[in-house]
């Protein structure tokens, strides 16, 4: 059904998105589907957490699996694990980690890039011993939101992510938290 759901967001977006047109080309009965999810965002909850969750599993793929001096390092490398998702996940592009759906639709008590931003935080935290301060938080929220806006822009631009505002994303990003990030 979460593979139904992408394959209709990418054809038509979240607005054509229904729990019948997901029960039809997943080939179930409308029943199978209520019988997971209420509605149709219910689902697009599920297929977002799933896309937080790919993404979670390639940065921490990423991090254990290549040898990264400084956590900084890391900054183009996660942004391409993004854009990488953009371009090949089903869904994806439209969903991402559900703001067209919803921007509470990851937790109801915080918004879909502060979900996003936490995971992030974690991440680099537990591999590179960053210091764990209420400014690291801070750093990482604005950055994720920083990143969100300008590579949201990259895609208006270009279906695959135009490279020349892809690169000055990684830039942004890379200088804005260099500035704010402390080893421990």
């Amino acid at each position: 059904m979460l593979d139904a759901c992408a394959e209709i967001l990418d054809e038509s977006g979240y607005d054509g998105l229904s729990t019948t047109r997901i029960a039809q080309r997943a080939e179930v009965a409308i029943g199978s589907v209520y019988q997971f999810f209420p509605d149709k965002r219910a689902v697009a909850q599920a297929l977002a957490l799933r896309n937080l969750e790919t993404f979670g599993e390639r940065v921490s793929r990423l991090l254990a699996e290549e040898s990264f001096a400084h956590w900084s390092d890391t900054v183009g490398a996660i942004i391409d694990i993004f854009v990488d998702m953009n371009r090949t996940v089903p869904g994806f592009r439209v969903l991402r980690f559900g703001d067209v759906a919803d921007v509470n639709l990851l937790d109801e008590s915080a918004d879909n890039n502060s979900v996003v931003a936490e995971r992030l935080r974690l991440l680099i935290v537990g591999v590179f011993g960053v210091a764990d301060t209420p400014e690291t938080a801070r750093a990482i929220s604005i950055a994720v939101e920083a990143a969100d806006a300008v590579l949201k822009m990259a895609f208006r631009r270009d279906p695959d992510g135009d490279p020349a505002v892809l690169a000055e994303a990684k830039r942004l990003i890379h200088g804005y938290l260099a500035g704010h990030i402390d080893m421990s």
